[in-house]
């Protein structure tokens, strides 16, 4: 080929590429590096391996939440490497923001362009929405459904049976940290036993599901 794209982290690998092309009486290929585009930690090259990812395919919801999870310093390279704004307007917006406009606003505004990207704009406004609605405590429209047996059963139980902890020793940890809510209610007691019937359970923030225990 005429032309070898890499991240700059491959610039020396490819200049030994373009040697061994010499040694071979080849003409060297021309390069072109690409700035890196660092991860939700703001500190490692986005890698899945690191864990530190958007993938493509996640649903806009965790989409639109992970990119307002990053800092507001990391946000600025992002609209610089992955906004299709210009960069007159990315200027003119890093302006307000320094002017005392909130930070948050360039941030939803990123977050609901990426979404739509990969989605829609139509999802991306019901994500925006389902991120107010967890911030505030709130239900999200839609939960998954699972359906478990064993009632009376333990509340660490019934967090691993609906798949919201790992095991029963993880729900209870979860449960130390305040973490955990059955109907909107804060669960505190690692001893509960709850009967049959439907509930809402929440894990943290960002996991919901709707239980019903027979």
């Amino acid at each position: 080929s005429d032309l070898e794209l890499g991240g700059t982290d491959q610039k020396f690998n490819l200049l030994v590429g373009r040697h061994l092309q010499q040694e071979y009486g080849q003409e060297p290929q021309c390069i072109l590096t690409m700035p890196l585009l660092e991860g939700l930690d703001g500190v490692e090259k986005m890698s899945k391996s690191k864990n530190n990812y958007i993938g493509i395919s996640e649903d806009p919801n965790t989409m639109f939440a992970k990119v307002l999870s990053i800092s507001d310093t990391l946000m600025w390279k992002w609209y610089t490497l992955l906004s299709f704004q210009s960069l007159a307007q990315i200027a003119a917006l890093k302006a307000e923001i320094e002017a005392g406009r909130n930070p948050k606003d360039a941030k939803v505004a990123l977050a609901k362009e990426i979404t739509a990207r990969f989605h829609s704009a139509a999802a991306a406004e019901a994500a925006e929405q389902d991120f107010i609605n967890r911030s505030k405590g709130g239900v999200p429209d839609e939960i998954p459904e699972r359906s478990v047996s064993g009632a009376p059963l333990g509340i660490g139980q019934l967090l691993k049976q609906a798949g919201l902890a790992e095991s029963s020793g993880e729900g209870n940890r979860l449960i130390d940290g305040g973490g955990v809510r059955i109907d909107s209610v804060v669960v505190s007691d690692k001893g509960l036993k709850l009967a049959a019937g439907t509930y809402v359970v929440q894990v943290g923030k960002r996991k919901f599901a709707r239980v019903t225990l027979s």
